[in-house]
């Protein structure tokens, strides 16, 4: 085995080709050409005996022995990367750039702000932020951390539960009077609602009594929106009525833009959660940012322990 090809570099190309799936993709990311990028793949698999990746004119996938080689390689490179982070000084070791994703209505409306107070405090560190209700890869994209609402199963990222998000049912002063008052679920019936698409059972609501009785009712509306802002604004509207998140709707309950409908039944609450990129967890700036926010979010309206 020809140990001087086994470098770094060709380590940290290897892995970025692993996650990305194209080699015109790293080279690009890189500003190393594509021969480059090429030849590293290459002597790499040349000093070590083995194909790590098998090629096509469409794809790129990782052999058996690329898959073992490539999570050992994300072990080195995170090593090599705290072991350089936990030499600088404070200045240094606080610098750099965290990427953080987060579901849309929740960034826009209490995340933003936290990012701002952060920044405040920790002025050396950039942070770039982006908002999708897509569940996304986290080392494809390059994420730290994404904060996200519902049951996650993505065991190979460390989580940190932020605790639960209260919801209720809400409509606006006008469309209660145009309906009339709602005094129990078998009301809801006949009434059109406001409904979120790519939520699962979406077309039904479970509410439960103060007896803790269980009642279903369907959930249909001719307006299906995608995003929480855009519940938000139809509730306003008066196009229906729906469950929302108690920190969405906060300030319109507060000066009466929204009512509670049926105050003396519940929904359940969803998992906020909070996930991070296992190899980034010992970086200081992303600790730094993880427990900042952590400690921010709990004290948004509707998020309980």
């Amino acid at each position: 085995m020809e140990q001087s090809l086994i470098s770094l570099e060709r380590m940290r190309t290897f892995v970025r080709i692993a996650e990305r799936g194209n080699l015109a993709a790293v080279a690009r990311e890189t500003g190393a050409g594509q021969s480059t990028v090429t030849r590293h793949l290459r002597e790499l698999e040349e000093a070590l005996g083995v194909s790590l990746l098998t090629r096509t004119t469409r794809r790129t996938a990782l052999t058996d022995e690329g898959t073992r080689y490539y999570a050992q390689c994300v072990q080195i490179l995170s090593l090599v990367e705290q072991a350089s982070q936990e030499m600088r000084d404070t200045r240094q070791a606080t610098a750099g750039t965290v990427r953080i994703s987060c579901t849309g209505a929740l960034g826009v409306l209490h995340v933003s702000r936290l990012i701002y107070a952060f920044q405040d405090e920790n002025p050396d560190i950039r942070v770039e932020f982006g908002l999708t209700d897509e569940r996304i890869d986290l080392v494809r994209d390059g994420v730290d951390i994404a904060i996200r609402l519902g049951p996650l199963s993505d065991c190979a990222m460390k989580l940190r539960s932020l605790g639960e998000s209260q919801r209720m049912l809400v409509a606006s002063p006008e469309w209660l009077r145009r309906n009339g008052p709602v005094r129990g679920p078998e009301d809801l019936r006949q009434l059109e609602g406001v409904r979120m698409s790519r939520v699962h059972g979406s077309d039904r609501l479970v509410l439960r009594s103060a007896r803790g009785r269980n009642h279903a009712v369907p959930f249909h509306g001719r307006l299906i929106v995608d995003h929480g802002l855009a519940a938000r604004d139809a509730f306003l509207a008066g196009r229906g009525y729906g469950p929302a998140h108690r920190w969405l709707i906060e300030d319109c309950l507060r000066d009466g833009r929204l009512e509670h409908v049926l105050p003396n039944y519940t929904l359940s609450p969803v998992p906020l959660s909070m996930l991070i990129a296992p190899e980034r967890t010992n970086l200081t700036r992303v600790r730094l940012c993880v427990d900042f926010l952590a400690e921010g979010l709990r004290q948004v309206p509707g998020i309980s322990r």
